[in-house]
């Protein structure tokens, strides 16, 4: 592991929890990034966390944090606790991101956010898929006009996971739990960042495997003007349809497969310190989209297919930000308020769904 100099300046880092969010998510992109340091983690038992980061002081509960000279703590323990710890770390003075879900409600995730306007405090939910390099590879293609006019926006997350596994505090029901406040997040977060809010969403949110506790599919249709988008995820997907397909006026592009940077590092990979190797890791050309274009629309003979090389996803982009706006040099890139419209997206998806209706969208301003 990269080791960052410590300064004086440095910005001291806590991470509370050390499961997949701690481990793969947080700790090696926050000590890749000069200007923070990871002084802190809460690993409650095992040790895990002294073995990878000897450097870390490793404290054993989460109140620890709040007495510690940490001046920002990462939120990456169970979905359940993200509300009160962020809370609770905002009440102490320290700048927070949690991880998604940012809240079980839209009304704790305002809560949080009138939290942290009143004291000055940076809180950002941790929406990294933004740095994922398929998102900014569609988000080039929308800028450039690619396919024209977009008409239709699809996005898949698929997973084969059929057999629940009880025993995970993930397939408990507990608040924030479930696969649309977990892969709905990223997809409609994602959805979000290039349209902005919709007029109206209308949803099937299921629980489609035997002997499920949580929702394991979902469907989601958002309305725009002259745009339709549709976020679907699942856990009996044995087949992943595209992870994105666009439909424009002028063209279509199709792109299979997933970041590499999260399977990396769950395989043992490591992430450079920030500007040693700016392209970090890129995806290989077998997973590169497809552009196809029509030069002659009246003419389909005229079609022209080509691939599109994906560009390099950077999650340390993310802390990068945090680590600039605590600074006072920029500006929140994922705010509290974005948190805020995601979670109350994700509820009216849920009425949608229980209702069988499709829902006007309306967020608190």
């Amino acid at each position: 592991m990269s080791n960052v100099p410590v300064n004086k300046s440095d910005i001291k880092v806590a991470i509370v929890g050390f499961g997949l969010a701690g481990r793969v998510f947080h700790a090696p992109f926050v000590k890749s990034v000069p200007g923070l340091h990871l002084s802190y983690i809460v690993q409650r038992r095992g040790q895990e966390a002294s073995i990878a980061y000897p450097d870390a002081t490793i404290l054993r509960s989460f109140e620890e944090v709040l007495t510690s000279d940490a001046d920002l703590v990462i939120v990456g323990s169970p979905n359940a606790t993200h509300y009160p710890f962020a809370k609770s770390c905002l009440e102490a003075g320290k700048h927070v991101v949690v991880d998604k879900p940012f809240a079980a409600t839209s009304e704790e995730a305002l809560t949080l956010a009138t939290i942290a306007k009143e004291k000055n405090l940076i809180l950002a939910p941790f929406h990294n898929r933004r740095w994922d390099g398929d998102f900014l590879t569609v988000r080039k293609l929308l800028e450039s006009n690619a396919v024209g006019r977009l008409v239709t926006f699809t996005a898949h997350w698929d997973r084969f996971n059929p057999i629940p596994k009880i025993e995970a505090w993930q397939e408990a029901s507990a608040p924030g739990n479930g696969l649309l406040f977990n892969l709905g997040c990223h997809l409609v977060d994602q959805v979000l960042a290039l349209f902005g809010s919709p007029l109206k969403i209308s949803a099937s949110v299921r629980r489609d495997r035997d002997g499920t506790h949580i929702d394991d599919a979902f469907d989601i249709v958002l309305f725009y003007p002259r745009l339709l988008v549709s976020c679907h995820a699942s856990l009996v997907a044995c087949s992943p349809s595209p992870r994105f397909l666009l439909h424009g006026t002028q063209g279509t592009f199709k792109k299979y497969g997933l970041d590499p940077q999260e399977a990396n590092l769950v395989a043992g990979g490591r992430v450079p310190l920030l500007g040693i190797d700016s392209d970090w890791l890129s995806e290989g050309e077998a997973y590169w989209g497809i552009l196809t274009t029509a030069p002659d629309p009246r003419d389909p003979k005229t079609l022209v297919s080509k691939n599109i090389a994906t560009l390099s996803g950077d999650y340390r982009k993310f802390y990068v930000n945090i680590r600039d706006t605590i600074l006072g040099l920029t500006s929140l890139a994922v705010t509290p308020m974005d948190g805020y419209r995601l979670i109350k997206l994700l509820e009216l998806a849920r009425e949608s769904s229980e209702s069988g209706n499709t829902v006007s969208v309306n967020f608190a301003s």
